[in-house]
């Protein structure tokens, strides 16, 4: 699951926030990987067989990478699918031909290993989209695979290239930050279901593998929170800021936290920088533009549209829903020529995705990507 406005640099608020490390013992409270028997890219004797059997001695890295492509999406084998809702180790996605893109990735960078092939975590950023899970509000990021095919040639596997990323927003992770995603990713969901008690055991663990994972951060907050420690939940969400200057989840529920304690002068500072922070999001404008759209007011849709593209140009999907604006105004050339300009910027960078439902891209390896992160974090609504 998977990143989060990047695009748009840092928040500019000053929190006068210190660490302290006796709280920070306190809320993480482990000196070891309390869950060092799970294993998330272990696979079994069934799937190393099956590999065994599909894979030839003669076969060259582009081939393995097509047959491993088959056996997880070809219908006459794995047919994995898609659910947001779960994540699973590698034998569970296998056994459940189930998961979300971090279950997915977890079991085709365990098979790619396994037949030799260099297979890498990559996050990339995903525009802002909540999903309303009984109370909360979850926001799921993005993670996919990468590796090398040789000079300058690489490949990015990818489970939900249909969904809606951020250009250029691209990172290889280590297996350990992967780890920790995955804790995380169960953490929220067993805080979705109110397991109150677990969710805290796996957003700690996912701290003490990477202790600045901001959304764990912020999602360890949201538990103390629910159990009504304000203390530990306000340095938490402090803590998911420090670590990430554009975590905008993070200075949301803070100010959620500041309004429900009463501090209302503290609640309006964080509130009016989330709001300068909307200003500057391209992603923001884009949101906007499309509820324009909606509401059939073309003029307010072109000048959201506009303000997306002024912010960021190398988003081909800006200049075509601005194209699709002129369209309905009547202006055809004025549409065509930001089509174009749309080619031309994915034309111009082999990193810029775009749907498909192959999964899978050979790019120039020169092509060098920008941060991001993933997983899922949690707001309050």
């Amino acid at each position: 699951m998977t990143g989060f406005l990047s695009a748009c640099s840092m928040i500019n608020l000053q929190t006068e926030f210190t660490r302290d490390a006796a709280i920070e013992t306190q809320i993480v409270g482990q000196t070891k990987d309390l869950f060092s028997g799970v294993d998330p890219l272990f696979l079994n004797d069934e799937i190393m067989a099956l590999l065994d059997r599909l894979i030839d001695d003669g076969d060259s890295t582009p081939v393995r990478v097509a047959k491993i492509q088959a056996l997880l999406y070809d219908e006459n084998y794995l047919n994995l699918r898609y659910n947001d809702s779960r994540t699973h180790t590698a034998v569970e996605a296998f056994e459940t031909r189930q998961g979300n893109c971090l279950s997915a990735m977890n079991l085709y960078i365990a098979m790619a290993r396994y037949i030799g092939i260099d297979a890498q975590f990559q996050t990339v950023e995903v525009r802002p989209e909540w999903d309303k899970r009984g109370s909360l509000l979850v926001l799921s990021r993005h993670i996919n695979a990468t590796g090398n095919l040789g000079y300058k040639r690489k490949y990015v596997v990818d489970f939900t290239p249909e969904i809606q990323l951020q250009q250029l927003t691209a990172r290889t992770v280590s297996d350990r930050y992967a780890r920790a995603l995955y804790f995380n990713n169960l953490g929220v969901e067993a805080l979705v279901a109110e397991d109150l008690d677990t969710a805290l055991a796996y957003f700690k663990n996912a701290l003490y593998l990477e202790p600045d994972l901001s959304i764990a951060w912020n999602n360890i907050g949201a538990t103390y929170s629910r159990l009504g420690n304000k203390e530990f939940a306000e340095y938490s969400y402090q803590m998911a800021f420090l670590t990430e200057d554009d975590n905008a989840t993070a200075v949301n529920n803070l100010a959620k936290h500041y309004r429900s304690t009463g501090e209302l002068e503290l609640s309006i500072r964080y509130e009016g920088a989330i709001q300068r922070f909307n200003e500057r999001n391209p992603y923001y404008h884009f949101a906007r533009g499309h509820l324009a759209l909606e509401a059939e007011n073309l003029e307010a849709a072109r000048t959201s549209f506009q303000s997306a593209l002024r912010l960021k140009r190398f988003e081909p999907d800006f200049y075509f829903a601005l194209a699709d604006v002129y369209s309905a105004l009547g202006d055809e050339l004025e549409a065509e020529g930001l089509r174009q300009s749309a080619e031309e910027v994915v034309a111009g960078n082999a990193a810029i995705y775009r749907p498909s439902p192959q999964k899978l891209r050979v790019i120039d390896s020169s092509n060098i990507l920008n941060d991001s992160s993933a997983g899922t974090t949690i707001r309050f609504r």
